[in-house]
């Protein structure tokens, strides 16, 4: 689990993006792409202790690719120079909500949860719904000491509340909100000490842990769209 090697490719490859160069290091970004399903390997067993539903996933079908789609973006670089991973009870999907983690050069590394896909309508309505109804629990997630010493919730959000629900609700700021979602950011340091980095990613992922169960409570009847 030698996450050091995992930043050293990526700076690589964020200081040489483009195909030529990829190509000719594939062997290098094999050895880092081992190491990163190593890190999440040993995250499913941490995670298994308190979450028990992750347990099933093989780390291979947690992580997302580097290609980038540029065609529209002004950015033409073909690559995306992080590590990334989606760890739930259904793997990658975003929904069920999990633990999520990126590795990316440049202190742009975070640990994140909570739903983050604006575009699923479905999934928003069904939140939101949950929220109006039962925004006691939700506060009282939100105002555990350890859960606001190191997160706030975030998310795109609309101007006013949306039409159906109280514009005077309690919770009418979240209400507002398309996604819920926590990150928590980590630099290159703390990044390269992988036992390190693996205490704090656990520590972190047992506090969300309650804010996940919410949104999966909320969401327990959401069928991905089929494409």
């Amino acid at each position: 689990m030698n996450t050091q090697l995992v930043i050293d490719y990526l700076s690589a490859l964020s200081r040489n993006n483009n195909r030529e160069w990829y190509h000719a290091n594939k062997e290098e970004y094999k050895r880092a792409a081992a190491e990163f399903e190593t890190l999440l390997q040993a995250l499913i067993l941490e995670i298994g202790k308190f979450d028990s539903s992750v347990l099933c996933n093989n780390p291979k079908d947690l992580t997302f690719k580097m290609v980038r789609d540029t065609r529209f973006s002004h950015d033409k670089s073909p690559y995306n120079p992080a590590f990334r991973a989606h760890i739930s009870q259904k793997g990658k999907l975003p929904v069920p909500v999990g633990y999520y983690l990126m590795i990316k050069p440049g202190n742009q590394s975070f640990l994140g949860g909570g739903l983050f896909a604006d575009m699923f309508k479905d999934a928003t309505a069904m939140v939101r719904d949950y929220l109006a109804k039962n925004g006691s629990e939700w506060e009282t997630i939100l105002h555990q000491p350890d859960f606001e010493k190191y997160f706030t919730v975030q998310g795109t959000a609309l101007k006013n509340v949306p039409a159906g629900y109280e514009k005077g609700h309690p919770q009418a700021d979240y209400l507002k909100f398309k996604s819920w979602y926590l990150e928590y950011p980590l630099n290159d340091e703390e990044v390269k000490n992988a036992e390190l980095f693996l205490a704090k990613a656990v520590e972190l992922f047992q506090i969300m842990k309650p804010f996940n169960d919410y949104l999966n409570k909320a969401l327990a009847d959401f069928q991905m769209p089929t494409r």
